[in-house]
């Protein structure tokens, strides 16, 4: 009996520890089944600055770079031989001399000596062609005289061929004079024009050969610069007929300082650059030594005019072209979009481009810094920049 009370005790508690077991296992089931409340996590966007645009009319500009150079430069050299006799105060390097002002002299005894041996020749040339223009004149009386009819069967008769003679003797002793004058004004050097003495080549006493250099000059009546332009630099200028006038405004700015001038487009070239395949455009300051401050030959100076009206042009910060050569912008659903750009004409501050058609009805928010980990499809908070530099 007591056996019997303690299997049955045993298989009870048995019981109810199964049964604890199976109580607890579902509670453990049914916490890790339990459904959790979801924790919305907001949408974080990165915050991007934008400047809004619109299309409008602007003024194309063009700047360019060069080095002013003289309109004439000139190895000066001698065109007789003598000897250097006497040499200008003036004709010194940096000094300037008006066109026709002496700076040297040759010893010119010789072809002062050759001027008046031309002289004299000339003098026995006319009185020949007189004398013989008196005989001619006397044969043609003797033979009216004579009462033959009809011309004489030789021109020797009424001297024809011997006033010719005499008539070319005196051309040839004119022109025998003329050149004798020429070769003694060569002995004094005169400067060619309006000039700038770069170097001085002789001293005096030197004996000077025909063709020996004596100066290099540049003209002082202006300077020049050229200047390269790509086609589309070009096409953002006005004709040439309008460009030529003088009154088209060109700004030169010396690029080491401040100085600035104000120039004119003297002309425009009509070939292109073997090298750079560009066609250029000639722009000048006159009187360039007399400016406020002087230009001088060489200054390495940006060239700035004014272009064309354009219109229907993004005038864009430069800060917002990528590296790639795209504008970013953001659409109305503020999801980041961009497009390639080829600029028409830019300034200091900023490039101005042709917008895409389907840009053109509204104005638009663009990125003024883009970076290269954007892309396409993004979403941000745009954030408006009033005023960008």
């Amino acid at each position: 009996m007591t056996k019997f009370v303690q299997w049955l005790v045993f298989l009870g508690a048995l019981v109810v520890l199964v049964g604890v077991y199976f109580l607890s296992q579902y509670q453990i089931d049914r916490f890790a089944n339990r459904s959790l409340p979801v924790r919305e996590v907001p949408e974080i966007r990165p915050e991007v600055s934008v400047k809004t645009v619109e299309p409008a009319t602007h003024q194309s500009r063009i700047s360019a770079f060069g080095a002013t150079e003289p309109h004439y430069t000139i190895n000066l050299t001698t065109q007789v031989a003598g000897q250097v006799e006497q040499i200008s105060p003036q004709f010194e390097t940096g000094y300037r001399l008006k066109k026709g002002e002496q700076m040297l002299r040759l010893e010119n005894s010789d072809y002062r000596a050759a001027v008046a041996a031309a002289k004299q020749q000339l003098a026995e040339a006319r009185l020949a062609y007189l004398q013989e223009e008196r005989q001619g004149l006397q044969a043609q009386a003797e033979w009216l005289a004579s009462g033959l009819e009809g011309d004489p069967d030789s021109e020797l008769v009424l001297r024809v061929p011997q006033l010719a003679s005499a008539e070319a003797s005196v051309a040839n002793a004119e022109a025998l004079l003329t050149s004798a004058e020429n070769d003694l004004q060569q002995s004094l050097i005169k400067a060619p024009f309006d000039a700038l003495v770069i170097s001085r080549e002789v001293s005096p006493g030197s004996y000077l050969q025909t063709g020996t250099q004596v100066a290099t000059l540049y003209s002082t009546d202006w300077v020049e610069v050229k200047v390269s332009l790509s086609d589309r630099e070009w096409q953002s200028l006005p004709d040439a007929n309008i460009l030529t006038t003088g009154d088209w405004p060109v700004t030169l700015q010396a690029v080491e300082g401040s100085a600035t001038w104000q120039g004119k487009v003297l002309r425009i070239e009509q070939h292109l650059d073997g090298t750079t395949r560009q066609r250029s455009l000639i722009v000048g300051v006159d009187k360039p030594l007399d400016q406020q401050p002087a230009i001088y030959p060489g200054v390495f100076v940006e060239v700035s005019l004014a272009g064309r009206q354009m219109d229907n042009l993004w005038q864009v910060p430069t800060t917002s072209l990528s590296q790639r050569g795209e504008i970013w912008y953001v659409t109305a659903e503020n999801i980041l979009a961009k497009f390639p750009i080829s600029p028409v004409f830019s300034d200091e501050n900023y490039i101005y481009i042709r917008l895409p058609q389907q840009l053109a009805d509204f104005p638009q928010q663009i990125l003024l810094q883009p970076i290269s980990s954007y892309v396409e499809g993004m979403a941000v908070a745009p954030i408006e920049i009033e005023n960008h530099e």
